[in-house]
């Protein structure tokens, strides 16, 4: 069910608020493009500056408008676990089909303190719960073993692995085998983290590709010679972008990108600034090169 291209969706904002139209053609952008999966209220959603009640709406309003056409991936995840198990609870309320849940930022718990605010999180709800393990931002990494152990939880299903440590891949597939799902929060890595056992992405570019990451998801997943030819050509097109999309604290970049094609304004909150005018021209460099302007 979780597999394929999932956005890891931008929150549109007007005058500081959520730009709720935007949002909305954004969603239906997506499912018109072949968009596997929806995440919002993740760090693209820039959910560290989403109050409890904009949080709860972006969900909300995407669970409703993707009506169960594809599946919602909610972010819940919080450095305080009982802020973590509201969300998820409030997430399962709703209707998503999961809960993307990340590793507590700045208190730096222990590996014993990682298994239990995920196994306080799983006790509290019933859909599955997918572990994002980011220690660029979270300053923690979540160890092989840990993640083992919290697999044997009811809810606990897979990972978004944004390590960039591509052995990674191999030594989860090996203690936990092929029913954990491997996700890569990293778009430039995630051709050979599918050839390791990965089954797709949570994708900052398919905000302004997704078709494009999506046929490429889906022929770098086939057993076919010629259609994993075709997603190392396609591979090769998004790499200037994906990298475009990273010279700058994403999501800045990701929205300046959406502004281009029309999707929403490229305001983002403090402490993100937009992006420079050197940026500005590597970016449409790249989506001009991919043809997607």
């Amino acid at each position: 069910m979780f597999k394929g291209s999932n956005v890891a969706l931008i929150t549109p904002f007007k005058d500081n608020k959520l730009d709720v139209e935007a949002y909305i053609k954004i969603i239906h952008f997506h499912l018109k493009s072949g968009t596997n999966g929806l995440v919002p209220a993740g760090t693209t959603g820039e959910s560290p500056t989403l109050n409890h009640e904009e949080h709860q709406q972006v969900i909300e309003i995407c669970i409703k408008e993707s009506n169960d056409r594809i599946p919602v991936i909610a972010g819940t995840g919080s450095n305080s676990t009982s802020e973590a198990v509201s969300l998820t609870k409030h997430a399962e309320k709703v209707g998503a089909n999961a809960a993307l849940v990340v590793t507590p930022y700045y208190n730096k718990p222990t590996q014993e303190g990682l298994y239990q605010h995920y196994k306080a999180i799983n006790d509290s709800c019933g859909i599955p719960i997918i572990i994002y393990n980011i220690p660029s931002r979270s300053v923690i990494d979540m160890t092989v073993d840990t993640m083992a152990r919290l697999f044997e939880l009811k809810n606990i299903v897979g990972v978004k692995d944004a390590t960039g440590i591509l052995d990674r891949v191999d030594k989860q597939k090996k203690k936990m085998g092929n029913d954990f799902i491997q996700l890569t929060g990293n778009d430039d890595n995630a051709f050979e983290f599918n050839k390791r056992g990965g089954v797709g992405a949570i994708s900052v570019t398919a905000n302004i590709a997704p078709k494009l990451c999506s046929d490429f998801q889906k022929f770098s997943l086939s057993k076919s010679n010629n259609e994993y030819k075709e997603a190392e050509r396609i591979d090769k097109i998004l790499q200037p972008v994906h990298k475009s999309m990273f010279i700058e604290s994403n999501p800045s970049p990701v929205k300046y990108a959406a502004k281009l094609l029309g999707l929403c304004d490229d305001e983002v909150r403090l402490p993100l600034v937009k992006i420079t005018k050197t940026t500005e021209d590597e970016v449409k460099k790249t989506l001009s090169s991919a043809k997607l302007i």
